[in-house]
C-alpha cells in the first residue's frame, strides 16, 4: 500500500509560526499573533462565503469575545486566558444561537444588511453604555495569566503567542472536520441548489443555524485573543468596518479551505504595516490595488497560489512514475 504523504507547504509553515518567537522582532511577534487572532472572525466570515453568503456583521461575535476579558478584568478580576478563551467561544456561540434564529431564515443582501444591522445595534450599546463599557474610553483587558501562572513582561509576548498558535491550531482541525462533515458539504451546495438539499432530507436553515453558531463560537475565540493582544477594548470592535475588514481578509486568503483564511490574515496585517509606513495617506490605495490584482488573477485567494503549485508538482510526479 502507497504511504500517503504529508503535504510539506503547511508543515514548513507550522514550522515557521513555531519559530517566530525566536527568530523575529517583538513588534512582528505582535502583528502574527493579532493575525492569528483575526483570522478565527474571518475564518466565521470564510464559512459563509462557501455558501454564496456575505456577512457585514460578523465583528459582533468578536466583539463578544473581547468585551468578555474587558468585562472579566474590570467586574470579576478574572484574567487567565485559558480560562476566557473558551467562555468568548461560549458568549459568542450564546448570541449567535439567539440572532442566528432570525438569520437561519435569510439570504443574500438581506443576510448581509441584517447582520450589519445586529452589529451596529451592538456598538451603539457599546457606546452609550459607558458605565458597563466605558463607551468610547472602552476597557483594559489587564495583564493575562495562564493558569493562573502570572509570566514576567519579557515573557509575556511569547506566552501569548503560543496561546494563540495553539487556539490557532485547534479551530482549524476542528473547521476542518466540519468542512468535512454532511453539514459542511451541504454548506458548499447551498451555494448551487437549496432545493435540492431540502429535497434530501436536510433542512438548509437548520444548516444556516448551525453554521451561524459556530461561527460566534469562532468570533468570540478571535475577540478574547485580539483583546489580550492589543491590551485595550473599545466599541470599534463592533464596528461594520472591522466586519468589512473580516470580508476582504477572506477574499484575500481565499475562502476555500481552512487555512486560506490564516493566510490571508498574516499577509493582511503585514501589508498595511508595511503600506502605513511607506505610503501612510495612500495605503488605503495600496490595499485595493492588491484586492483587485486577487480578483483579476486569482479570485481563489492566495491560499490557491500554492494549491496550483502543488498540483503541478503532483501531476509531474505521477508522470514520472508512470514513465
Amino acid at each position: 500500500m502507497e504511504a500517503k504523504r504529508l503535504p510539506l507547504a503547511p508543515l514548513v509553515g507550522a514550522a515557521l509560526l513555531v519559530a517566530v518567537p525566536i527568530v523575529l522582532p517583538d513588534w512582528m511577534k505582535f502583528i502574527v499573533t493579532l493575525a492569528m487572532a483575526k483570522f478565527m472572525a474571518v475564518l466565521s466570515v470564510a464559512l459563509f462565503l462557501r455558501a454564496n453568503q456575505v456577512t457585514f456583521g460578523h465583528a459582533m461575535f468578536y466583539a463578544v469575545g473581547a468585551y468578555t476579558v474587558g468585562f472579566g478584568a474590570k467586574w470579576f478580576g478574572v484574567r487567565d486566558a485559558v480560562l476566557l478563551v473558551p467562555l468568548g467561544a461560549l458568549f459568542g456561540a450564546a448570541v449567535a444561537a439567539l440572532v442566528g434564529l432570525v438569520m437561519a431564515r435569510y439570504r443574500e443582501v438581506f443576510f448581509a444588511m441584517l447582520n450589519l444591522a445586529f452589529s451596529m445595534m451592538l456598538y451603539g450599546a457599546f457606546l452609550k453604555l459607558y458605565w458597563v463599557t466605558g463607551g468610547t474610553d472602552g476597557l483594559s483587558a489587564g495583564i493575562p495569566k495562564f493558569l493562573g501562572y502570572a509570566p514576567s513582561r519579557e515573557y509575556l509576548r511569547d506566552f501569548l503567542y503560543y496561546t494563540a498558535l495553539g487556539v490557532t491550531g485547534v479551530v482549524i482541525y476542528a473547521v476542518y472536520r466540519f468542512l468535512a462533515s454532511p453539514l459542511g458539504f451541504y454548506l458548499k451546495a447551498m451555494a448551487d441548489n437549496e432545493i435540492r438539499i431540502e429535497y434530501s432530507g436536510e433542512s438548509v436553515r437548520h444548516v444556516m443555524y448551525v453554521t451561524y453558531v459556530l461561527s460566534g463560537a469562532l468570533g468570540g475565540v478571535g475577540g478574547v485573543l485580539a483583546a489580550f493582544t492589543v491590551g485595550h477594548i473599545v466599541p470599534e470592535y463592533s464596528f461594520w468596518i472591522q466586519s468589512g475588514e473580516f470580508v476582504f481578509v477572506a477574499l484575500l486568503g481565499g475562502y476555500g479551505s481552512a487555512v486560506g483564511p490564516l493566510v490571508g490574515s498574516i499577509a493582511f496585517e503585514f501589508i498595511r504595516t508595511y503600506a502605513s509606513k511607506y505610503f501612510p495617506n495612500e495605503w488605503q490605495m495600496v490595499l485595493g490595488i492588491i484586492m483587485l490584482a486577487i480578483i483579476l488573477f486569482r479570485p481563489g485567494g492566495l491560499w490557491t497560489i500554492y494549491e496550483g503549485i502543488a498540483a503541478r508538482f503532483g501531476r509531474r510526479e505521477r508522470e514520472v512514475e508512470r514513465a
